[in-house]
């Protein structure tokens, strides 16, 4: 075990610094596509769970609101947890994209191109993985024909 590790070490000794710069890089790059690709499937399975319209959330609330005023003790106490779950309802239903989603598609953009020519992905590929059409076109990956 001793040979292989010494065998190892003489092996990276002898990469020039070009090559492991270029391993470097493409680790880098890795990680950068990795991290994205993560969000986006993230965001997909967000997208998933059914989200009611925020207008019928809105008149549900009213509606709750309007029967809490002649309510029972024991059905205004219902009446308030359901408005607690409408109004978290409301919240999900708010578009709102993570901060760091954006710096992740920039350094995506700036990667992916030459990242996917290195690894051979196509652009189909990138589409299955759930990347936009927008997001590739702004990496310079555009659909060919062949």
């Amino acid at each position: 075990m001793a040979a292989n590790s010494k065998t190892e070490k003489l092996d990276q000794a002898r990469l020039s610094q070009e090559h492991k710069q270029a391993l470097a890089r493409g680790r880098e790059q890795g990680s950068i596509v990795r991290r994205y690709l993560e969000a986006v499937d993230s965001s997909k399975s967000r997208r998933r769970h059914r989200i009611k319209d925020p207008e019928k959330i809105k008149n549900a609330l009213v509606e709750v609101e309007g029967k809490l005023l002649g309510a029972t003790a024991l059905t205004k106490l219902q009446l308030i947890q359901q408005k607690r779950e409408l109004l978290a309802e409301l919240k999900k239903s708010e578009p709102k994209r993570p901060p760091s989603n954006d710096s992740l598609e920039e350094d995506f953009i700036k990667v992916a191109s030459d990242y996917g020519k290195r690894k051979g992905i196509s652009y189909g590929t990138w589409r299955d993985a759930g990347v936009p059409i927008e997001v590739l076109k702004k990496a310079g990956i555009s659909r060919t024909r062949g």
